[in-house]
């Protein structure tokens, strides 16, 4: 294990109840990283989703996939401590098998292009080998301290960059 739970709560600004992402077994800086959610039922919202029938919801393991994707994005940033990543687009998600209570969800991302403040990164997610989820992910950094006000925007076509690297 390349990091476990204390790990993780070094790099990353989440925590229980939030915080889905259980240790780090693989990582290539910059590069990919593999994460390990243990999925119990004691997490809360198996209480409502759904009583009896208990599923994983899909926003949740995206979710899970973000903050994996954070923990390898972070390793290299300088002063991490201030940084956020906001995730501004969701692409080609797929949900191939619901995530239930007992299963250990496997996550690994892998950077697809870094410049300036977004990242994408491609993300699946596999239980005992088969994967149950797959979704590309844009990520924006940010200052922690003026995140609410002025987060940057990506609309993903050539003629805004929202502040990324200029082509030609």
């Amino acid at each position: 294990m390349i990091l476990d739970s204390i790990g993780i709560q070094k790099i990353l600004p989440h925590r229980y109840p939030f915080l889905l992402v259980d240790a780090v077994e693989e990582m290539e800086r910059k590069k990919r990283i593999v994460g390990i959610k243990n999925v119990t039922i004691n997490e809360q919202f198996f209480q409502g989703h759904f009583p009896g029938a208990p599923v994983m919801p899909g926003v949740l393991i995206i979710e899970s996939m973000a903050q994996v994707g954070g923990l390898l994005l972070l390793q290299d940033v300088e002063n991490r401590e201030n940084k956020l990543l906001y995730i501004v687009a969701v692409d080609n998600a797929r949900f191939r098998k619901p995530v239930v209570p007992g299963d250990q969800l496997k996550v690994e991302v892998k950077v697809i292009t870094w410049r300036g403040p977004f990242c994408k990164v491609e993300g699946k997610a596999r239980v005992n080998g088969e994967v149950v989820c797959e979704a590309s992910l844009m990520c924006a950094m940010v200052d922690a301290n003026t995140s609410q006000t002025s987060a940057p925007t990506h609309t993903g076509d050539s003629s805004s960059n929202g502040g990324a690297e200029k082509k030609g």
